[in-house]
């Protein structure tokens, strides 16, 4: 029996072949970037570090699909593909703009779903109204950037949403039938080790379907990485070892059957500063699922109703 739920796993449930996700940047911006909530993002973001190069603003939805297509398929010519609207706040615009993307990035050929990126604040009932409609008709992921379960922690890196907004949009996302995941950044300044597995607890209560764990990557050029330059002292770096026992830790906690999607994510090494692996994230998932066999962890194994 494998000691977590794996993405890969949970797509065969849905796909008889091969997908991978295709990043797109539609162009959109966040509301704590365009003055709406704040100025100057998320205390840690520089979307360069998610957006691969096919990923220009200046390119259309079906000519980075398109491309991102043609680099995939040079290898796996069966392939399908999910386009991921990735960069910034994917439902943050006028309804019929965001249904014009979205329909397409639908239209291209190859493509058989959407996986949606957001933020807890940003998802409209309007909006929800079209999404539940396009469920029926298409695979559809919608994907929120919850951070942590924390308050303190979501003003500190100026998230401009909090944790009751969270739990309000996962509730109301998957009440329409449709798949909702969720992102957690593990080691934030602030929080200790026993304040990040508590999240699992806090998280298993709502109905999210798949959860993706980063560990905490400081990148040149944000108001994070300044502020690590001035007070270091209030920052924990997690050693590898360190964070594949705090990963562990947490999925025990975790609800059984939610899906986990990844445990860590890459930063093009020209944008980290710290803390720098040297591991893909396939050999860090492997050097997690060999420690959760040398402690007998399971993903649960400690999880209470």
């Amino acid at each position: 029996m494998p000691a977590y739920n794996d993405f890969s796993t949970f797509l065969r449930k849905y796909f008889d072949c091969k997908v991978q996700k295709i990043s797109l940047n539609a162009g959109f911006t966040c509301p704590n970037r365009d003055g709406v909530k704040g100025k100057g993002g998320c205390t840690y973001c520089n979307n360069q570090t998610f957006n691969p190069e096919y990923c220009k603003t200046e390119k259309s939805v079906k000519e980075q699909l398109e491309e991102g297509r043609l680099f995939f398929s040079r290898k796996y010519p069966e392939m399908k593909y999910l386009a991921y609207f990735q960069a910034y706040t994917n439902t943050y615009s006028e309804l019929e703009e965001l249904k014009r993307k979205y329909e397409d990035a639908l239209s291209v050929d190859g493509v058989v779903g959407l996986v949606i990126g957001t933020r807890p604040d940003c998802m409209p009932d309007a909006l929800l109204d079209y999404l539940e409609e396009l469920n029926k008709r298409t695979f559809l992921l919608v994907e929120y950037g919850i951070e942590s379960t924390n308050d303190d922690t979501l003003r500190r890196i100026n998230r401009g949403h909090t944790y009751a907004d969270t739990v309000d949009a996962v509730k109301r996302t998957a009440a329409r039938g449709i798949l909702t995941g969720g992102h957690v950044i593990l080691g934030l300044p602030g929080e200790t080790h026993d304040d990040i597995v508590s999240q699992a607890a806090r998280l298993s209560e709502l109905p999210l379907t798949t959860l993706k764990l980063h560990q905490l990557q400081l990148i040149r050029g944000t108001k994070m990485a300044h502020e690590f330059e001035q007070h270091p002292e209030e920052f924990h770096l997690y050693e590898v070892d360190e964070y594949i026992d705090l990963v562990i830790d947490y999925v025990e906690q975790l609800r059984p059957d939610m899906v986990l999607e990844r445990f860590v994510s890459q930063s093009p090494k020209e944008l980290l500063i710290a803390p720098d692996w040297g591991l893909k994230n396939y050999e860090f998932t492997e050097r997690v699922k060999k420690r959760m066999r040398e402690r007998d962890a399971y993903q649960g194994k400690l999880y209470v109703l």
